[in-house]
């Protein structure tokens, strides 16, 4: 991911894991201590550390990552973000 396009992300847009895929958390912070990392808050587990390099695509107020490059810890929760939610 260019520089520029990491400099877009804004506290409040919302994450994705895919391009079409169903939103799991949000932005938390963009470069903490300038680091080249986002914080994440993540549905029903809480905040997690991104690095740039594992962020796809911004646009249109959301973050697309892509989930091999995370963490397992992030992996899991993304996959349990939205456990107990009804239809």
């Amino acid at each position: 991911m260019s520089q520029a396009k990491t400099e877009t992300i804004k506290v409040g847009f919302q994450v994705f894991g895919a391009e079409g895929g169903e939103e799991f958390g949000a932005v938390r912070v963009v470069r903490p201590g300038g680091r080249a990392e986002l914080v994440v808050y993540v549905e029903n587990a809480g905040d997690f550390t991104v690095p740039f390099h594992a962020v796809k695509a911004v646009h249109d107020g959301k973050v697309v990552l892509d989930l091999a490059d995370v963490d397992a810890g992030l992996q899991k929760a993304v996959r349990h973000a939205h456990d107990g939610e009804t239809s």
